[in-house]
């Protein structure tokens, strides 16, 4: 590895952000994670795939990587990586729970078929350590074989960074980038993008260190993927959960009111809304949370809903519900912006994160189905209502949400870190007893998010990072 011995701050050290997509925004440019490394005196440069412009936006440094075309068969190769993890991980662990994390192969097509089909054989027969690292090397060999990676080379033998740090692992657009660095000896860390990425099989990146959220995250990261070795994860808490600890962005509930059309005098329940492959009846729930909120109404509460809809929910689902429930429902749309035709484009912005602790803070509670948005309002004190009832409208062809409460991910959670609705008349009942105090699901809810995130200082992720960062350049 290229990189001399120095102290933690010295200003030499050159560090390269890299944005495969969107996702990452939200921890390392929405919070103050930038200006932590810069008050240590790192040199950041943003090194960016998305149509996001963090150097118009916010001023910070950027590299921006003009190709965005990964090669043809990448796609179809880390499908099949896909599976065959998944399909390693049902064998390793005799646990028929993992193959519920793919999604259905198309067969429409003549295309279609050759490719499901090249997917499928490795399902079924190269679903061993050497098929997956065959496939790994397939998909590398593909992306270095690129105009893109020879670009992407360029530009590290340009600029020549001290580490390439990618802010997911998710994205097959972060392969070529963190090959070339690779390929050239330059450090590469990745931070592991969400609670639930590690068992449904989503690594598609290989780099020299990992940063993850909890010493329960490390453990997974170390058993579903054993070329990883202990002294290459750093365990850091994540960042997306700071924003909620700043007392500067907090509004009174009268500001917070006035800004949104509501009253008040009133007590809100917000109910977070979920994707469509989540959540396909979303819908209904909400129909059902705000059949339970008039019902409480007639009975002398003054309650109202807060919609939250998830920001790349494009469709109409909602719409029915919302006309016909519009004296009990207001919505108050994420604060994401439209950067380009394809939903993916969709990016969030800073001003949203203010929205979301203020809506958290001005709550009752939350109604949500298996998000980690639980986490966003227990920092609050606020409880959550979990429903985990098939709606009588399932048909053949749509998911039921029960499945999502028996992912691995979902198996350290205390039966009653949440109010549970198992029958539509839950809600009622769930959010009666929240408000009357019979019910306390807060504490144990905190035990959990101890779990799930660092337990120590939760609002100083950003701070361990750049611990680990400082670490790993003097180690390497």
């Amino acid at each position: 590895m290229r990189v001399e011995q120095s102290n933690f701050n010295n200003p030499k050290k050159k560090i390269f952000i890299l944005f495969p997509d969107g996702v990452g925004l939200r921890n390392f440019a929405f919070t103050r994670f930038k200006e932590i490394g810069d008050e240590r005196g790192y040199d950041i440069t943003y090194w960016n795939n998305t149509v996001f412009d963090l150097e118009k936006e916010f001023g910070f440094h950027q590299v921006q990587i003009e190709s965005t075309r990964i090669h043809v068969k990448t796609p179809v190769l880390n499908q099949a990586r896909k599976r065959v993890e998944l399909a390693l991980s049902r064998k390793r662990n005799n646990d028929n729970i993992y193959p519920t994390y793919r999604f259905p192969l198309p067969w429409n097509s003549l295309k279609n078929i050759v490719k499901s089909s090249f997917v499928k054989f490795h399902e079924q027969f190269r679903a061993t350590p050497s098929g997956w690292q065959k496939l790994m090397d397939q998909i590398y060999a593909a992306e270095r074989s690129t105009d893109r990676y020879a670009q992407l080379k360029q530009q590290l033998k340009e600029h020549q960074p001290d580490l390439v740090f990618c802010t997911t692992q998710r994205a097959t657009q972060g392969i070529a980038p963190v090959l070339a660095a690779r390929d050239l000896g330059i450090p590469t860390a990745c931070w592991i993008y969400s609670w639930d990425n590690l068992p449904k099989g989503m690594s598609t990146i290989e780099t020299d260190y990992y940063f993850v959220w909890s010493a329960l995250m490390k453990e997974q990261l170390l058993h579903y993927y054993p070329k990883v070795k202990e002294h290459q994860v750093f365990v850091t808490g994540t960042p997306q959960f700071e924003p909620h600890y700043d007392e500067g962005i907090t509004l009174s509930r009268k500001r917070y009111c006035e800004q949104h059309g509501l009253d008040e005098h009133k007590k809100y329940i917000c109910f977070s809304g979920d994707d469509t492959t989540t959540s396909p009846l979303d819908h209904l729930y909400l129909r059902d949370t705000a059949e339970a909120v008039r019902q409480l109404n007639d009975q002398g509460y003054q309650l109202h809903i807060i919609f939250r809809p998830v920001p790349v929910d494009h469709s109409n689902r909602y719409q029915e519900v919302l006309e016909t429930y519009n004296d009990v429902i207001t919505t108050i749309k994420p604060l994401w912006k439209p950067m380009g035709q394809q939903w993916n484009q969709v990016m969030p912005t800073k001003e949203d994160f203010a929205l979301l602790v203020n809506t958290c803070r001005h709550s009752e509670l939350v109604v949500n189905i298996c998000s980690s948005m639980v986490f966003d309002f227990v920092i609050h004190d606020k409880p959550t209502i979990y429903p985990n009832y098939e709606q009588p409208e399932l048909t053949k062809g749509i998911r039921d949400i029960g499945q999502n409460y028996r992912y691995v991910h979902f198996r350290t959670m205390p039966d009653d870190a949440v109010v549970w609705a198992y029958q539509k008349e839950d809600i009622y009942t769930g959010i009666e007893q929240l408000l009357q105090g019979k019910v306390h699901p807060v504490t144990t809810c905190k035990q959990w998010y101890g779990v799930i995130n660092h337990p120590i200082d939760p609002d100083k992720a950003s701070e361990r990072i750049w611990d680990g960062i400082g670490k790993l350049l003097v180690d390497d």
